[in-house]
């Protein structure tokens, strides 16, 4: 499978193409070392409804199997003060695979999270937020997606 490209869309077949976008984004000019393909923790579906706050670096998946909600990395701590907006594909999809990106310090601790969706209707790959991580210890992050 490769990327396709058009002049504004990335599109992808599987998580291997969407690991490469996200890879490619490096939120806050960082590299991403760790890319997570997610699934749910409950029924280990892999079709998502997604939320996200930018502001807040806030973001929630909903599991299409059995509805079952999931904070990414730390967005359990910032939900109560979010302004989740539902994502949606320019096809008008909204039902997505995620992938959870993890840019690394030197001290191998989380930098920056970011979101990478692909839509299950036509395939595009987008990094829908991305947050900075200022505080350590961030082990906890990478379970969390």
């Amino acid at each position: 499978m490769a990327i396709r490209t058009t002049a504004v869309l990335w599109r992808g077949d599987d998580f291997d193409d969407l690991a490469t976008y996200i890879r490619k984004h490096q939120a806050g000019g960082y590299p991403v070392q760790h890319v997570k393909d997610t699934s749910c923790r409950h029924c280990h579906g892999t079709t998502f409804r997604v939320t996200v706050d930018d502001e807040e670096g806030c973001a929630l998946i909903v599991c299409q199997s059995c509805r079952a909600e999931t904070p990414i990395a730390d967005s359990a701590d910032h939900v109560d003060d979010a302004a989740l907006e539902e994502c949606g594909c320019p096809c008008g999809g909204d039902a997505f695979s995620v992938g959870v990106g993890y840019a690394m310090n030197a001290d191998n601790e989380v930098r920056w999270v970011s979101l990478g969706l692909r839509c299950l209707a036509d395939g595009t790959l987008d990094v829908y937020t991305d947050w900075k991580i200022d505080y350590a210890p961030t082990a906890h992050l990478l379970a969390n997606a």
